[in-house]
């Protein structure tokens, strides 16, 4: 059978073709660049724990490596404060120690501006700050160490066409040729070609902000924090200006600017790096500048994500960032989403229900997080009457924390409880913590093999995960659980599933009661939960998971090309 086509080889291609090959589909990635990518120490990335433990599953070895740190937040009324701790003091991709504890910030300049000491007690869990070009080459070596996935740079998309079986794409360029595919995405980013050869509609806000940006080599008061700075009291200092520490020394500044106005020169934005140093320092200290930019956010949402067997993700899909809100982000959640259900139509077939679930699901949720920045942009930069029912600048601060921290509607994970495979409602089904369609807790769980791992790291396989909460397992002899109670019986259920499962157990599930058996889809988000094993509604719960009986299509030739391009010459 023919392999996905993904067009565009920034993070979300990338880590979209490896999602495919960790499930065993092949990939060709068609990369209009040459492949290699420039050091921009001003453009950087942060993830989320949900996404950030996605890149560890893919093997992005620069999570370990210098320049990436954890990033969590101590909130004070008019300045927030971030810590951030070096990757290596965190137990695990996402893990509690990451985050940091509120409280008052350093002496000095570090607690300047904090008004009248009010803070927040709040611990919030740490996302991840690191620079792109550092994020986009862990992903490129994790795809050079991969067979399934082939990169061909210097190939331009001009021309697509769909049948019944397939895709047919040509691409210009020094190797200028036509390509096969079963499916093709577009991760082609704002410009997307594979977009616009779709006549697909791209409406939305322009200019929702503006940022000033500097990379530069300097010590400031609080070695390894971060700062936010609300209303800094010096000339020209604007609204808001944020530091970020990273590798080396370096520090990334960011400055709100006016959404319309004039342009920033060198000359005004060296003048800001000046003032803004000596605000928080007392004088300007020696600095090497590294690199500089302006960056305006646009709020823009396609119309379609998938037109037969083309599909659109990542800034090909939407445009977002206002108010720390991360496009990134969004885009690596739309690759999780996306791959299980591609893998599923290329290894056993899928329905319509299914494929048409990605955009429902991911149109759907990224449109709240739009709509939630767009009203948060009127509280926050627009002022007014709104302070009265926000209550204090506090209020204004929490909104602006939701966004950074990966919290509230501005940034948390999002949970599909309207997707179109969300099972019916069945008197079997009990609550736990998780809301169903939301993203389960990442607990210890025990393979039949015995092996004891967290359960994100049997996510991304293809396979549904059936979890039953049996305390007392982590003690017991594994050879007497595997035969004794109800596992017997949960292990026949889960082989006779419609679609691939894997069975786990755990000890314990947040809100679940013992004996609860909890079905999780492939990205990680929870299908169902039951009180007890109930063969038949679990049956009936993957079914709906899956999107039902895959629609027939033509034969598959896995007799596939050995060098897996299918490219037609």
């Amino acid at each position: 059978m023919d392999p996905v086509i993904v067009v565009g080889a920034g993070p979300v291609g990338l880590a979209l073709s490896l999602c495919l090959a960790t499930q065993g589909v092949p990939v060709v990635v068609l990369d209009e660049g040459t492949g290699k990518d420039d050091p921009r120490p001003a453009r950087t990335a942060v993830l989320r724990p949900d996404t950030a433990a996605l890149m560890a599953r893919l093997g992005c070895s620069t999570l370990r490596d210098e320049g990436a740190w954890w990033v969590g937040w101590r909130q004070l009324r008019r300045k927030q404060q971030m810590r951030q701790l070096p990757l290596g003091d965190a137990d695990e991709v996402g893990g509690a120690s990451g985050a940091a504890v509120a409280g008052a910030g350093p002496g000095g300049a570090g607690s300047a501006g904090a008004g009248d000491g009010e803070r927040a007690d709040a611990v919030f869990p740490s996302p991840l700050h690191l620079p792109q070009h550092a994020l986009t080459r862990g992903l490129r070596d994790a795809v050079a160490r991969h067979d399934l996935v082939r990169l061909v740079a210097d190939s331009r998309l001009d021309s697509l066409e769909q049948d019944a079986r397939g895709v047919t794409v040509h691409t210009r360029g020094p190797g200028a040729t036509w390509w096969r595919g079963s499916h093709v995405v577009g991760c082609d980013g704002a410009r997307s070609t594979v977009r616009k050869l779709l006549g697909v509609r791209f409406p939305g806000r322009t200019a929702v902000e503006r940022h000033a940006v500097a990379a530069l080599r300097v010590e400031l008061p609080w070695p390894g924090e971060a700062v936010l700075h609300r209303q800094p009291p010096w000339r020209g200092g604007g609204q808001e200006v944020s530091a970020r520490p990273l590798a080396g020394g370096v520090w990334r500044l960011d400055w709100l600017l006016p959404a319309r106005g004039e342009l920033v020169t060198p000359e005004a934005l060296v003048t800001r790096v000046r003032d803004t140093l000596a605000g928080w320092c007392g004088e300007t200290p020696p600095y090497d500048l590294l690199d500089t930019g302006v960056y305006t956010l646009h709020h823009r949402l396609a119309r379609r994500w998938r037109v037969g067997r083309a599909f659109l993700a990542g800034d090909a899909a939407h445009l977002l960032g206002a108010l720390g809100t991360q496009g990134l982000d969004e885009g690596l959640r739309d690759a999780d989403n996306l791959a299980w259900k591609l893998a599923h139509a290329w290894h056993h077939g899928a329905s319509e229900t299914l494929l048409d679930s990605y955009q429902a699901e991911r149109r759907t949720a990224v449109a709240a997080r739009l709509r939630a920045a767009d009203q948060s942009l009127t509280i926050l930069r627009g002022g007014g009457g709104l302070r009265t029912y926000l209550g204090s600048s506090r209020g204004h601060d929490a909104l602006l924390a939701d966004g950074h921290l990966g919290h509230g509607p501005l940034g948390a994970p999002p949970a599909y409880p309207h997707s179109p495979l969300a099972p019916p409602y069945a008197e079997a089904h009990t609550t736990v913590d998780t809301r169903t369609g939301a993203p389960v807790d990442d607990v210890l769980v025990t393979a039949p093999d015995g092996m004891t791992v967290r359960l994100r790291d049997r996510l991304g396989r293809g396979s549904m995960l059936v979890v039953l909460v049996a305390p007392g397992t982590g003690v017991w002899d594994r050879r007497h659980w595997l035969t004794a109670g109800v596992m017997p019986r949960l292990a026949e259920a889960v082989a006779a599933l419609p679609a691939p499962a894997e069975l786990l157990v755990t000890e314990s599930y947040p809100g679940a009661s013992a004996h609860s058996v909890l079905l999780v889809r492939p990205d990680g988000h929870l299908v169902a939960a039951f009180g007890g094993v109930r063969p038949g509604e679990l049956y009936a719960a993957a079914d709906a998971a899956r999107g039902g009986v895959p629609e027939p299509s033509p034969a598959k030739d896995h007799s596939a090309r050995t060098d897996r391009t299918a490219n037609i010459n």
